[in-house]
């Protein structure tokens, strides 16, 4: 017997090795395995399973990681699809669909001793007062683990021994699952009665269910057809995916939930496993994302594999759970740019989550307020099919939205002539404190200012690793870099020699800057900032939240981890202090990104009883993302937004691949850069409709001391040219210290 082994070690090709007797029954494809490589031993994945190999002189497998295989053949039919249209090796890509947690040679469960009561009827044998007090314990648990009993009695584990001797108990140790949410009383919820709207698209995705493989209407192995469920805020999709869930789980297949950033979203976990913690389809709701321990990744990723988990949560590496059977995968905010990874393989989970759909016949729904512009463009031309929710639950009103300009509002919130709330803006949040009503402020920059300058000789506090300038942090009295982490103290005069300025001063505004303000202006109300320099450990996100949930907050001032998936009934203003920061960035989907942060934001308002009102601030107030947002018009800024992609042959109306060679020499990271163009002419020359740009300096031209210039490629054939950028790939001899990144699909232009 031979098995083919895709190594852990990225070499792009496969080796063929004997399966020795003793491991023929465990070895399948999809088998974790330890192998020899040369003088050393190293994991890797088997591929296939064979008689003969073209290769003589094979050597032997030497150890079968786990019990079952752990990459499903489904599983690793993705990852090869990945390697080949992401344009990275095989070897990259198995890795990525397994956590490190799963890839350890050793098996990762925890044992716990447990006692077990034994004695039946009959007298009890003769015991010392403490054994006899530690024995009724037992008796009244009958199993409980040894540590517990010694927390209970206050006894040591030598009494609980003598009375193993006796045979009164027994000790063995048991596997103890570590679960992230043991903690937490869950509440079983029931579905909610749905308007008609919501019937209707729950009625189209559960008739897709039933055509799928398991359903009514065809054969195992059928295309699925993907939805765009394009749904207002506060519109009832999450009640849509849960009854959706439930009809997959009557039909015995499982399902997987994308949600972004899922440790910031704690309410989202909560209302899967209150549903489905009891009634007919009850099911273990299995939790994936990096914020876990590696032991709770692991026993979470377990109870999938074994079956006992059939819902899966997760962020974006969450697609490649091994549910099986597979019947629906939800995508929630499927525009969001988290989606996408940043390293190799650089796959977005929303495409993964499509393609994995497709294959194994499973339903995939996509859900946003503001879909991305390529998912709404694949709706628009039938690719995909479109059901929307133009309507808030309830008949609630979407919250009334105000635009102010900054460059004319009254300076009721000047710091060193720096607007930070304008006189309406004030004015609303002193009117709903004294109601006693909730406010969320906005602004999606941490630190407490952008940046230090000498007003004298105009020096800026620079990075000395990357072109930005250094964000100071009051806290902390540093000037800290967000690209590359330098930090350094910050300076009481001017850093020149010839200036020594004493009047340096701190510009641009950060949420640090905006608390201190609040604290001044609003002395008596309890104001909490939310960002990652507040947010340490894993459990800050969750306390935070509950305690606004319950009114213990008044004021909460975030950046962008606020900004999607919360749902607080008492929230009525929010307040955007910037709305322009991610408006004038170098990047096509500039607008795009600022349509969806602003409607995305302004959606947390008024989802209870009372209107909610939302106060957007900008020194560009008339920009057509910010009055399409004022309006909740998607569809209008869909529209004016396609005619600009369309001149310049943009995505969605083209694909886009971004190359970025990086070096510590800027000289030879441009000579390269000109070489790979021109490599690029020769090859792609005479493709149709193929537009390729640059070389030029990425935007963040210069990242962790690393120079960087990108080139683009735009084309409508991405399959083919992936193909064609991989045999590039391979074939360029670049000095061992330039790099090359080829970035399928990207999301930002910055060069990751």
């Amino acid at each position: 017997m031979i098995a083919r082994v895709t190594l852990e070690i990225a070499l792009r090709r496969e080796f063929d090795y004997l399966v020795p007797e003793e491991l023929a029954d465990r070895v399948t494809v999809g088998s974790r395995v330890k192998v020899p490589f040369g003088p050393r031993q190293v994991f890797g994945c088997v591929t296939a399973v064979g008689t003969d190999s073209p290769r003589a002189n094979l050597r032997p497998i030497l150890k079968v990681i786990g019990k079952q295989s752990l990459v499903t053949p489904k599983v690793l039919a993705l990852a090869r699809w990945m390697a080949d249209y992401y344009c990275c090796s095989v070897e990259t890509a198995i890795k990525s669909v397994l956590p490190e947690a799963i890839r350890r040679e050793e098996d990762g469960w925890r044992e716990r001793l447990v006692v077990t009561a034994r004695a039946g009827p009959g007298p009890l044998p003769k015991l010392t007062r403490r054994q006899a007090d530690v024995w009724r314990v037992i008796e009244e648990w009958r199993e409980i683990s040894l540590q517990e009993l010694l927390r209970l009695t206050g006894t040591t584990a030598e009494t609980v021994r003598r009375l193993e001797d006796r045979g009164l108990v027994t000790l063995a140790p048991q596997v103890s699952e570590r679960d992230p949410y043991a903690q937490e009383a869950i509440l079983p919820t029931q579905a909610l009665t749905l308007n008609p709207e919501q019937q209707r698209a729950l009625d189209t995705i559960r008739q897709g269910l039933d055509r799928g493989p398991g359903g009514a209407g065809t054969a195992a192995g059928s295309a699925a057809r993907v939805f765009l469920l394009h749904g207002v805020t506060g519109s009832g999709k999450t009640e849509v995916y849960l009854q959706a869930l439930a009809h997959a789980l009557e039909s015995g297949r499982g399902a997987i939930v994308l949600v972004p950033e899922i440790s910031l979203t704690p309410q989202t976990v909560e209302r899967f496993k209150a549903r489905f913690c009891a009634g007919p389809v009850r099911t273990l709701v299995a939790v994936l994302h990096s914020h876990l321990s590696g032991g709770e990744r692991h026993d979470e990723w377990h109870k999938i594999r074994q079956g006992r988990a059939r819902i899966v949560i997760g962020a974006r590496s969450a697609v490649f759970a091994p549910v099986e059977p597979l019947g629906l995968i939800v995508v929630d905010e499927e525009h969001e740019h988290s989606y996408k990874q940043e390293e190799a393989p650089r796959y977005n989970a929303r495409d993964v989550a499509v393609w994995r759909g497709q294959r194994e016949g499973a339903v995939v729904v996509l859900g946003s307020a503001t879909p991305s512009l390529e998912s709404y463009h694949n709706a628009q031309r039938g690719k995909y099919e479109l059901l929307e929710l133009p309507t808030r639950v309830d008949d609630q009103r979407l919250p009334v939205v105000r635009v102010v300009d900054l460059c004319r509002a009254g300076s009721g919130g000047r710091e060193h002539g720096v607007p930070i709330f304008s006189n309406q803006l004030r004015e609303a949040m002193a009117l709903r404190l004294e109601r006693r009503e909730q406010i969320i402020l906005f602004l999606n920059r941490r630190g407490y200012s952008t940046s230090l300058q000498c007003p004298k000789c105009g020096y800026v506090a620079g990075c000395p690793n990357c072109s930005v300038a250094l964000t100071f942090h009051r806290s902390r009295q540093r000037l800290l870099c967000h690209i590359c982490g330098h930090e350094t103290a910050a300076p009481a005069a001017c850093p020149e020699p010839k200036c020594r300025n004493p009047a340096i001063r701190y510009a641009g505004v950060g949420t640090q800057r905006v608390e201190d303000a609040l604290r001044r202006l609003f002395p008596k109300a309890t104001i909490q900032r939310m960002d990652s320099d507040t947010l340490r450990r894993k459990e800050d996100y969750r306390r935070i939240l509950g305690d606004f949930r319950t009114g213990k907050i008044d004021l909460l001032v975030g950046t962008q981890m606020i900004a999607k998936g919360l749902h607080f009934p008492n929230v009525t203003l929010v307040g955007i202090v910037y709305a322009d920061l991610s408006l004038h960035v170098p990047d096509f989907r500039a607008g795009e990104r600022t349509f969806q942060l602003l409607t995305q934001v302004a959606g947390r308002a008024g989802r209870g009883d009372v209107e909610g009102e939302v106060v957007v601030q900008s020194f560009t107030p008339y920009h057509p993302a910010i009055q399409y947002a004022r309006r909740h018009d998607f569809v209008g800024f869909y529209q004016q937004e396609l005619e600009m992609r369309a001149e310049l042959q943009y995505p969605p109306l083209s694909r886009v691949a971004l190359l970025v060679l990086r070096g510590r020499n800027e000289d030879k990271v441009k000579f390269a850069a000109e070489h790979v163009r021109k490599e690029l002419d020769r090859r792609l020359g005479g493709w149709p409709g193929l537009v390729l740009a640059g070389p030029a300096p990425a935007p963040l031209f210069r990242a962790q001391s690393f120079y960087r210039y990108h080139l683009m490629v735009r084309t409508r054939q991405m399959t083919k040219l992936s193909r064609a950028l991989a045999e590039l790939e391979a074939a360029l001899r670049l000095p061992e210290d330039l790099r090359l990144t080829i970035d399928i699909d990207p999301m930002n232009l910055w060069g990751s």
